[in-house]
């Protein structure tokens, strides 16, 4: 009997193949999900923290980053513990957060908890899109600096920026599982270490040569130059740039879901947690400190892109080269 053109054979995968829930086995680790944490949390908003200090001070900028750290760590422990249920080690998976909401909490709650996961997500990949556009009409604007002088009229559209970033988006969309994406987001976590540290390194460089500003034990203080009313909303604009910088779970059900079954996934994803938060930490610290002690109650929203440095130009150009690698890894 003559085979029907256009079938070809199906390939039957051994149970050695398969994880316990019969998908294919995953391959994830320690390391992976670290890498994924880090690629998520350490954001271009990272270079936005110098102003959160600048705006709740010594005291209560390193107090409050240390303690949103601390809290991530609980809290994402937590959710390490109901990726499987009922039991965290055996029990069934949830493949993603709405699952594990309506799995634990009911139907109410999950249509609830959706709408806000999902407005979150929209907002974060707008976020990603402008800063990404940003970063390159930063780059253009350097060089236009650089050669007519940092009076020069510099002036340019991020709109075809953000529709090229928004296609490029749709195209890497289209690989089929997350997992694939490991490379990428390695590459992204590097970037986001390059693109701080060279912000830091410009930072230290300004303290060092004694030409940092003065800095206060509670930040920028009410005057002439401040109403009180812009000072309220400073620090509580300050406390929810720290507290979103430290997030990440639009995505932690997704990482877990890439974890090797053995050793159990909640004691991996607990260790990548410690890890990728405490790199986070640092991160936050180290750019946001020598950031706030370099531009004092004047230190810009962003300390790359809002032209806090000028020179040398291929260096700032090199960061927000960082930032645009990152962002395509992060919004992945």
């Amino acid at each position: 009997m003559e085979v029907e053109k256009g079938v070809s054979s199906k390939h039957y995968l051994t149970s050695d193949e398969l994880d316990d829930d019969g998908r294919i086995k995953r391959t994830g680790s320690v390391l992976t999900a670290t890498t994924h944490i880090i690629t998520v949390v350490v954001g271009a908003g990272v270079l936005a923290l110098a102003w959160a200090i600048a705006q709740l001070g010594w005291i209560a900028g390193i107090s409050v980053m240390i303690s949103f750290s601390c809290i991530s760590i609980y809290t994402y422990n937590l959710i390490a513990d109901s990726y499987r249920y009922p039991d965290p080690v055996y029990g069934n998976r949830n493949y993603t957060y709405m699952q594990a909401v309506k799995t634990y909490l009911g139907g109410t709650m999950h249509v609830f908890c959706g709408l806000i996961q999902y407005t979150k997500l929209a907002g974060l990949t707008m976020g990603y899109t402008i800063t990404t556009s940003t970063s390159i009409v930063a780059i253009k604007k350097l060089i236009c600096f650089h050669k007519n002088g940092h009076e020069a009229y510099c002036k340019f559209s991020n709109n075809p920026y953000m529709i090229g970033f928004g296609i490029l988006q749709i195209l890497l969309s289209q690989i089929p599982n997350f997992h694939k994406l490991a490379l990428l987001s390695t590459v992204a976590a590097i970037t986001s270490f390059g693109y701080a540290l060279i912000g830091s390194s410009l930072s230290l460089a300004i303290v060092v040569s004694g030409k940092g500003k003065a800095t206060s034990l509670y930040g920028t203080k009410v005057g002439p130059e401040l109403s009180a009313e812009d000072k309220i909303w400073r620090v509580f604009s300050a406390l929810g740039n720290i507290a979103l910088a430290c997030s990440y779970a639009t995505v932690v059900y997704d990482i877990m879901d890439i974890l090797k079954s053995c050793p159990a996934e909640n004691k991996q994803m607990k260790k990548a947690n410690v890890l990728g938060i405490t790199a986070m930490t640092m991160l936050f610290l180290l750019c946001g400190s020598l950031g706030y002690a370099a531009f004092g109650d004047h230190t810009p929203g962003n300390i790359l892109t809002g032209f806090g440095f000028y020179e040398p130009f291929w260096l700032v150009a090199l960061g927000n080269v960082c930032i645009i690698i990152h962002m395509v890894g992060a919004y992945q």
